[in-house]
């Protein structure tokens, strides 16, 4: 569910969305989901002084926390 709204999320925001490619990394406590596009989408985003990457952030904090769960967002170069 939380890899499904980052790969939405990700997708809406590039030229290229045929290239974003979203991953989860089960932990104990916490999941980690990687997220990886193409290099001249990565400055969309990442966003101006990463204001859309702390969104991102915030928004799958906010659904990891309804999830009962834990989980970090990683943006891959």
């Amino acid at each position: 569910m939380l890899k499904d709204l980052i790969e939405h999320i990700a997708k809406s925001l590039v030229d290229d969305p045929d290239s974003v490619v979203v991953s989860e990394v089960e932990g104990e406590q916490t999941s980690v989901i990687e997220l990886k596009v193409a290099k001249e989408d990565l400055g969309k985003v990442i966003g101006k002084q990463g204001r859309t990457a702390r969104a991102m952030r915030t928004i799958l904090g906010a659904a990891s926390t309804k999830a009962r769960k834990r989980s970090v967002l990683e943006i891959l170069e």
